[in-house]
Formats: C-alpha cells, sequence, structure tokens
C-alpha cells in the first residue's frame, strides 16, 4: 500500500514537473550580461509563440459578434430605407442565420481561448518562481546574510503575484483592446476613409494623456514597492523578535516602529491611487467628448450623401469599441506599470552575480585530508582582512579546535571549509583537490555541520533528523537517536520520535534542539563534522548531554570545533588560536598550557568568567 502511494506521488510529480516550463534563457544571454529587465518580456513571448497564436485566433474567433452584428445591423437599417422586394425576406433570413451562428460559435470559442491563456498565466507564473527559486540556491551565503528575509518573501509573493496581473491584464485586457482597435479600424477604412481618419484623432489625443502620465504614474509605482518591501522587512524582524520584545515590555516601542513603515505605505498607496484616478477621469470625459463628436461628424456626413443611415449606427458601434479598447489600454496602464515594476524586481535577484560558483559532478566520496595554504580573506567591502596568511595541514580523522577571542575569523575558517566563503588569496584543498575546483553540492553531501544555534524546522523530530535523506533504515534511525542522547526526553513526548517540534523547534529546550541537531549530522555519516560553539548556548545540565553526543559524534571523522568554553576542548588533537586573523599558536592542551601564552591567557579568563557566572547564579 505505502508503495503504491509512493508510485502515485512519484507519477504526479513528474506530471507537474512537465507543467512547469524553464524559464531560466529570460535572465541569460544579453540581458544577464547588460543587467537590464528589457528584452524579458520578448524572450518569454517567443518562447510561447505557437501558444500565442492560437490565443490571437481564438480572441478574432469569440469576438466576430462584436463587428459582424453591427455591420448586418447597418445593412438591416439600409434594407428598411429601401422599398421592398422578393429578395428582402430571404437576406433578412440570412442576416438572422448569420447573426445566431456567430453568436453560438462564441461558447466554444471563449472556453478555448480562455484555457489558452489561464494555461499560459499559470505556466508562466510558475515557471517564474521555480526560476527564481532556484536562483536563490544558487546565490552565496554572503547575498543572503546582506539581502533581509522580508524582503526577498516580499519579491517572491507579492511581486509574483503582481506580475501574475500583469500577465492576466496583458492577455485578457491589453492585447485584445489593442487587437480589437486594429479591427475597428480596419472596416472603418473599408467602408469610409473619412470616418477613419476622424476615428485616428483619438489615439494621438489619448497617447499625449499617457504620456503626461505615465511618469507619475511609474515613480508612485516604484515608491510604493519599495515601501512595502520595508514593511514586509520590518514585520518579520518583529516576527522573529516578538519573546525578546515581550520579555523587556518594548511591545509599544515596536508597534510605533511598525505603525511608522504602515502610515509610509497608506500614504504611498494614497498618492498612487490619486493619480490613477485623476489619470482615469481625465481619460473618460475626453474620450466621451470625441464620442459625442463623432455622432454629429457622421451624421453630418451622411445628410451630405457620403454614407448611409445604416453607416452612421455602424460607425457609432465601431467608435465606441475602439474608445472602450483605448480606454481599456489606457485602464490597464496601472497595472502594466505596476507588473513592470514587479519584474524588475524579481529581477534584481535574478540578475545578481553574487552567485556561488558550482561546478558540475558525479558524487565522490571525501576522505577528510584538509589543507590551508596561505588563506587570505575579506568580507566584501570591507578594508580588513578578517583571515591573514592562514596556513594548515589537517591529517584524516583529526579533531582541531579553533580559538580566539570575538571578531579573529574561527567562524570564516569554518565558512572557508564549508566552501560558504573563496578565499581571497591562498587556496583550501581537500583530499590534495581544490575546494574551487571540487563540485559544491556533491563535496557538501560529506560534510555535517552543528551551528551555535540549532536550526529546526515545523515537522516532527524525525523529519528534521532525516532532512534531505532519501533512504534509511529505522535500525539506523534508533542508533543516531540513541548516540545523541535524544532518548533521555523522547519518552516525556505525546508521539515519541513523531511529535511535532514548532516552529523553529519552539517545543524543545535549547539542549533538546542541538542534539537533535547533532542526531540529523550523525545520520549522514560524514566524513568532515564542524562543531560551530554547539554548547556556548546551554545550562551545564544540557551541556552535558550535548557533549556526551558530541563524544559519539566526532570518532573517525576530521573534526573542526570552534569553542567558547575552553576546557571542552581538552581532548582535541591539536588547537588552534587565533587573534585578528591570524594564527598565533597550535598545539596540543598540554603543550599550549605549558607554554602560557595567548591559549594560557584565554583559558585563565575563560575560567574566571565561568567562575563568576556560576557564583552569580547561585
Amino acid at each position: 500500500m505505502e508503495r503504491q502511494e509512493k508510485k502515485t506521488k512519484a507519477k504526479v510529480y513528474a506530471r507537474n514537473e512537465n507543467v512547469i516550463p524553464d524559464y531560466e534563457f529570460l535572465f541569460k544571454d544579453e540581458v544577464q550580461k547588460e543587467g537590464k529587465t528589457k528584452g524579458i518580456l520578448g524572450k518569454l513571448v517567443r518562447g510561447n509563440a505557437k501558444n500565442f497564436f492560437m490565443y490571437f485566433l481564438t480572441e478574432i474567433l469569440k469576438t466576430l459578434p462584436v463587428y459582424v452584428v453591427p455591420l448586418l445591423t447597418a445593412e438591416v437599417i439600409n434594407l428598411a430605407t429601401k422599398p421592398f422586394t422578393n429578395t428582402t425576406i430571404f437576406t433578412l433570413l440570412i442576416y438572422a442565420v448569420v447573426i445566431v451562428v456567430v453568436y453560438l460559435e462564441n461558447v466554444p470559442t471563449t472556453i478555448w481561448h480562455n484555457k489558452i491563456g489561464d494555461t499560459m498565466i499559470r505556466r508562466t507564473g510558475a515557471g517564474l518562481k521555480r526560476v527564481v527559486v532556484r536562483k536563490l540556491q544558487k546565490l552565496s551565503i554572503t547575498y543572503h546574510k546582506e539581502m533581509e528575509t522580508g524582503r526577498i518573501q516580499s519579491k517572491f509573493l507579492k511581486d509574483m503575484d503582481a506580475i501574475d496581473n500583469f500577465n492576466r491584464t496583458m492577455l485578457y485586457s491589453f492585447l485584445p483592446a489593442i487587437l480589437g482597435v486594429l479591427i475597428s479600424l480596419g472596416i472603418a477604412l473599408y467602408r469610409s476613409w473619412w470616418v477613419t481618419l476622424f476615428f485616428l484623432l483619438i489615439i494621438p489625443v489619448n497617447v499625449l494623456i499617457t504620456m503626461l502620465f505615465r511618469k507619475r504614474l511609474s515613480r508612485n509605482s516604484h515608491e510604493l514597492r519599495v515601501e512595502n518591501e520595508n514593511l514586509s522587512a520590518k514585520l518579520n524582524t518583529m516576527l522573529e523578535m516578538i519573546p525578546v520584545t515581550k520579555a523587556h515590555g518594548l511591545e509599544n516601542k515596536e508597534l510605533n516602529k511598525l505603525e511608522h513603515n504602515i502610515n509610509m505605505v497608506t500614504r504611498k498607496g494614497l498618492a498612487a491611487d490619486h493619480a490613477t484616478a485623476v489619470f482615469g477621469s481625465w481619460v473618460w470625459v475626453i474620450n466621451s467628448i470625441f464620442a459625442a463628436l463623432c455622432l454629429i461628424f457622421c451624421t453630418y456626413m451622411c445628410l451630405q450623401g457620403i454614407i448611409t443611415a445604416g453607416d452612421i449606427v455602424l460607425f457609432q458601434s465601431l467608435f465606441a469599441s475602439i474608445n472602450g479598447s483605448v480606454l481599456g489600454i489606457i485602464n490597464c496602464l496601472p497595472t502594466v506599470i505596476t507588473g513592470a515594476e514587479s519584474l524588475k524586481s524579481v529581477s534584481e535577484i535574478m540578475l545578481s552575480q553574487d552567485i556561488e560558483s558550482s561546478i558540475s559532478g558525479d558524487r565522490f566520496e571525501v576522505e577528510g585530508r584538509v589543507r590551508f595554504e596561505n588563506v587570505s580573506y575579506k568580507y566584501p567591502n570591507a578594508k580588513d582582512y578578517v583571515i591573514k596568511n592562514f596556513s594548515l595541514d589537517v591529517k584524516q580523522g583529526e579533531c582541531i579546535a579553533v580559538v580566539g577571542a570575538s571578531g579573529s575569523g574561527k567562524s570564516t575558517i569554518m565558512n572557508l571549509i564549508i566552501g560558504f566563503l573563496k578565499p581571497e588569496s591562498g587556496k583550501v584543498y581537500v583530499d590534495d583537490k581544490c575546494l574551487s575546483d571540487l563540485p559544491l553540492s556533491e563535496y557538501r553531501q560529506n560534510i555535517s555541520v552543528v551551528p551555535q544555534n540549532s536550526i529546526l524546522f515545523s515537522g516532527s523530530i524525525r523529519d528534521n533528523i532525516t532532512y534531505g535523506i532519501a533512504g534509511y533504515s529505522e535500525e539506523e534511525l534508533e542508533n543516531v537517536v540513541k548516540m545523541a542522547n535524544i532518548e533521555e526526553f523522547l519518552k516525556e513526548l505525546p508521539k515519541g520520535i513523531d511529535s511535532d517540534v514548532g516552529e523553529h523547534g519552539g517545543k524543545l529546550s535549547g539542549g533538546q534542539k542541538q542534539r537533535v541537531t547533532i542526531a540529523r549530522a550523525l545520520i549522514r555519516n560524514p566524513r568532515i563534522l564542524i562543531l560551530d560553539e554547539a554548547t556556548s548556548a546551554l545550562d551545564n545540565i544540557s551541556e552535558f548531554h550535548v557533549q556526551k553526543a558530541i563524544s559519539h559524534l566526532i570518532k573517525g571523522r576530521t573534526t573542526f570545533i570552534v569553542a567558547h568554553r575552553l576546557s571542552t576542548i581538552r581532548d582535541a588533537d591539536r588547537i588552534v588560536v587565533m587573534q585578528e586573523g591570524e594564527c598565533v599558536e597550535v598545539g596540543t592542551y598540554d603543550e599550549l598550557m605549558a607554554k602560557r601564552g595567548k591559549f594560557y591567557e584565554l583559558k585563565s579568563l575563560n575560567d574566571m568568567n565561568y567562575k563568576e557566572a556560576n557564583e552569580a547564579l547561585d
């Protein structure tokens, strides 16, 4: 039964994969090089050329009543003004049949038309979301640290919705309106080029009005989008800070800060709404005046014998169609401008060059030898190096502890090993292969990281431990649960290992979350293990349980430990002491203590602070 469900899910997934198009080509070539969004829409249209052809064909078919009925109405009126003959009734019957047919064909062609349009809109939206998610995965850790999460969420959710609205408006309002104008002008030109010239007057007038308002509408749309991003970023920060805010009674202060952003969004929104209303009202008034003038002009032409009485009705219908289409185009403008601004916003992600270099390659096994060779690194736009001429040769299975004051470069070294950062100079080698020449994704499947702050997601303990693992046995899971010392608290949970941990693991204590993170590292059986201050935020009891779990974790693996409490690294094979980005001492715990150098100084200070903290707690 379970196997059958998996097959069904796999089929559904494969079917969905075929539905979602790959739109990475939209942001490559000249667009990627020039860093512009110009040409993206053109590429999108070319990529859907066949669908667009069918879309326009069905648009013409479904709107036939709009153009055929006025033509036949004009002919009927003209028949009424002529003497009755034997063919009059027959002609009227033919007209009646044609009218019924064009009305009836509207049903299937409309359904067909909407199916084509809806499919294009849904597929385009899904394709753009897919390509943005892919790009977010490719962007470097530095990019994600600099770009606030709330801003990315705003771009992905709000701007993507605006792009969907833009696509829907273009397909169901803008393009049909342009097609309607062209067909109406064609019919008018066939009947009377004098009246066609009059019709053409409304187009430059409306273009002039649009040009006068376009910059203002674009500016308002841009300012509103930026304020929405600011609000999203502030809201995300507020939600993350709620425990701290409530603990210090700062609710009103946070509320005041957020209310300022809400007020700014409201002000910019009202400014955009006002500009749109003024723009729309002027367009409506001017086009209504033109409609009245058209009636007077056509009546004059009829009195002069240039056109027939039926043509007055026809031209009024055509003018109303052109007028409605032009108004539709103009009314679409705010949505089109907003969509173009949103496309520009999403393109800021897509055109970012801060991509993590990734070489494709097959999965390979890592033995665990790591070598730093005169490595220096500084963060973008920073003046000083955080790592300077760092060299270290680590053997397979060796345990290396890295210590030093805050800002000495400990975490930067770990990020260089993971491949999150690339050296400005020098090289990092893994198994005598330069890390920059390795496929990072495959390489990272051989390492595990236990950070200072446990990163858990909403779901069960089982889900968090086995995250990203395709196949595992219950025996393997039981072993890592035991080794990570999770059994101690599992019995207290209602569903055991299938108990939900809550958002960010909020239902577990700090020590419990850290042990789940260690179990996640264990089940991967990594060759290289990184422990980045894994016990620094824990109390004594939690630290004891976590240290017990770590002792199982490091056996037989090349391990790098960033330590806050120096007494916990006594058994490390070597200790690297960092100061202002430079390695000042290397040796075993006993060697460095006997040397009475920088490590001895840090250890003494650490013990004194630890003792004072315990006395304060007592």
